[in-house]
């Protein structure tokens, strides 16, 4: 097998000998030969299997040539927008371009088009009008059936029909892509590759479709909202592998989108022959005059140890793409992986992650998965543990003691997230102990996301009682080990059923912590998720009931700023919402108050925006906050808040001066006038 980077030019193909590619994969993100991204595990895949694979990454999609450098492949074109969906690639959540974007060489925005997918198939179809085309990747995926997209607020049509595309092969896509490529080497004509797991196919004729759910019509759904969230919540229930039924939509009466139930998981060997393949473990060299890739950065020293998540976490898409059966890697593969890491040149001796979606999940949640799938309408952890959820960290404890054991490795740490309601409910507390005395850089970062039950409740959390004995348990662990290590929460504003009352609680809490988070989450809508389908229908799929929804871009912001009341930017936002909240007792001089009142000259002229907090409190806890509190050389004073916010608490002093430099300056300013006078 050849070991160099797969061909992206024409001349590297003609120098591995190859006249026509069987495949042409044309990717939105830059060539990156590492097993964090798609298209590295996908064409590696094929040339294992005797395939040859050529590679257009990030073509010009405004020039029809930038798709034939390789001419017309033999077997076909895969296609996929990236790592990531292009619009989640493109905007934050108020719909405003992002300024850089990690997957480009350099950092450069403006690589890739929007709805990136739709537009190179579209590309591809102006110029080879019957070469088979396959679309694939976390943007097809999931939007391979009717689906809300929040850019456009708009219910779009399966991404098969806008596309033009033959096939959509989704969720991770190994098994599915082998299928494809060995049914149309077979001599198969595309039309007619209906039968494999994990893919998605058109059609027109109603026989062809058999043993199938038939979901509503995509006209029913643009005229009825309640119509969509009985149709996502049937999807939802049908993701297993093992219990998921074939379902169909059907468009203008005539025309047929069919959904094959989830390819089967992957087995150990299977995942450790995957993680095995000749990856270069970086981005092609002829990007580094562009200063290279930035996404590989946040890889390059990691090492994946599971994929799937039975958390099932309402606003997550991972049970529409990796599902919720955990596979994991064997830790010899690991292993294996991680001795060539360390030999690096650029290895500092640490280890960044071992992990996945949920990096102390190495197993299936319970014995009969693995034989008869996830259980339809209930949870493994929400809104309690299961009776048969098996709570164990023995196997990534070893694992992770096995790492540290390793030549050049200084430390070991876990960054891809600790699901803390799953460790807390382990009663040998073994881990916890491992956890805080060897992988935790200073500080942990977990994601209760919300205080409010109710909050909690719409996002598939578990009550906030949870967190207060997870978070007691990790101060005890530090406590007893001699360490100085802080939580970092995850917090996010305006999820559905968030009220301004349920914002203002949350402010509350953070208050009472004297904790504000330096980095917040709205909310945001991505396709095929329980949450994003509560956004555009004001339902919850699971009960069909009402959740409230806040849609106006100003309520969200008010939300979002209650979250960072302490910063003066946000001022004006925290006085409306604590006003429209009927909470006007939190605005004065009180040490509960989250804001104090605006002070105003006989005129109504303002004269001042005092500072948050009259009192000096809200600085943030290094028990809590994560941070390491500086001190003032001159005051002993907290400078980390100041250097935030710009004030320092005390009177609405500017952050720049201590009490004496304050009183220097007013006597300066007092003789100034003197001698102005007497010119």
């Amino acid at each position: 097998m050849n070991q160099d980077f797969l061909p992206i030019t024409r001349e590297e193909m003609e120098a591995r000998g190859i006249t026509q590619p069987d495949f042409v994969y044309v990717c939105g993100d830059a060539y990156v030969d590492h097993p964090s991204f798609g298209h590295a595990i996908v064409t590696r895949l094929l040339e294992a299997h005797g395939y040859s694979v050529c590679i257009i990454a990030q073509p010009d999609w405004r020039d029809p040539a930038s798709i034939q450098i390789f001419g017309e492949p033999r077997l076909g074109f895969l296609v996929s927008a990236g790592n990531m969906d292009s619009m989640v690639n493109h905007y934050s959540v108020s719909k405003k371009r992002r300024a850089q974007d990690a997957f480009t060489p350099g950092g450069v925005m403006g690589k890739r088009p929007d709805y990136a997918t739709i537009v190179y198939c579209n590309l591809i179809r102006r110029i080879y009008k019957k070469t088979p085309v396959i679309i694939g990747g976390i943007e097809a995926s999931l939007r391979r059936l009717a689906h809300y997209d929040y850019w456009s607020d708009k219910l779009k049509r399966s991404i098969l029909l806008d596309s033009g595309a033959d096939l959509i092969s989704y969720g991770m896509g190994e098994r599915s892509i082998i299928g494809i490529a060995e049914a149309l080497e077979s001599g198969l004509a595309v039309r007619d590759i209906t039968f494999i797991e994990g893919t998605v196919y058109k059609t027109r004729n109603r026989d062809d479709i058999y043993d199938a759910v038939e979901l509503p019509s995509y006209e029913s759904l643009l005229a009825d909202k309640a119509a969509y969230a009985r149709s996502f919540y049937t999807q939802y229930c049908n993701t297993d592998p093992f219990t998921g039924k074939r379902l169909f939509e059907t468009y203008d009466g005539a025309l047929f989108v069919v959904q094959n139930p989830p390819a089967k998981p992957l087995t150990q060997s299977e995942m450790d022959q995957v993680y095995a393949l000749p990856y270069r473990r970086t981005y092609h060299p002829s990007y580094e005059a562009a200063g290279g890739v930035p996404a590989i950065e946040e890889v390059r020293f990691s090492l994946i140890s599971n994929r799937g998540c039975y958390g099932g976490c309402s606003f997550c898409a991972l049970t529409f793409h990796q599902g919720r059966i955990v596979q994991t890697r064997s830790h010899e593969s690991i292993l294996a992986e991680a001795s060539q890491m360390v030999w690096e040149p650029d290895f500092k001796g640490y280890i960044h992650d071992v992990g996945g979606p949920t990096a102390n999940f190495r197993a299936p949640s319970c014995e009969k998965q693995l034989k008869y799938g996830v259980c339809k309408h209930r949870q493994c952890l929400f809104p309690k543990p299961c009776e048969n959820l098996r709570v164990d960290h023995r196997d990534y404890l070893t694992l992770l003691q096995k790492l540290r054991a390793l030549p050049n490795v200084k430390k070991v740490f876990i960054r891809s997230g600790i699901r803390f309601d799953y460790l807390i409910h382990d009663k040998d507390q073994t881990f916890l102990r491992e956890l805080c005395g060897h992988h935790v850089s200073g500080q942990l970062k977990v994601a209760p996301e919300h205080i409010s039950d109710a909050v909690l409740e719409k996002m598939g959390k578990p009550p906030v009682e949870v967190y207060r004995r997870f978070t007691r348990a990790y101060r005890d662990m530090n406590e007893r080990l001699g360490k100085k290590q802080y939580l970092v929460p995850y917090l996010m504003s305006s999820h559905p059923g968030s009220t301004l009352k349920e914002a203002v609680e949350l402010a509350e809490f953070l208050r009472d912590l004297g904790y504000m988070p330096e980095q917040v989450q709205d909310f945001y809508p991505t396709p095929s998720t329980i949450s994003t389908c509560m956004y555009y229908t004001g339902l919850d799929p699971r009960t069909m009931k009402p959740v409230y929804v806040a849609v106006s871009p100003h309520e969200k912001a008010m939300q979002r700023a209650l979250i960072q009341y302490r910063s003066p930017k946000n001022y004006d936002l925290v006085l409306e919402a604590v006003t429209k909240a009927g909470r006007t007792d939190l605005i004065g001089y009180d040490k509960n108050c989250l804001i104090r009142p605006r002070r105003t000259g006989g005129s109504g002229r303002i004269l001042r925006t005092d500072g948050p907090r009259a009192d000096g409190r809200g600085r943030q806890k290094p028990e809590t906050a994560g941070q390491s509190r500086q001190k003032d050389g001159k005051t002993g004073t907290d400078i980390s808040r100041r250097q935030k916010d710009g004030t320092d608490g005390i009177r609405g002093r500017s952050s720049s001066q201590t009490p004496a430099e304050s009183r220097g300056a007013k006597k300066k300013k007092t003789i100034r006038n003197v001698h102005r006078k007497k010119s």
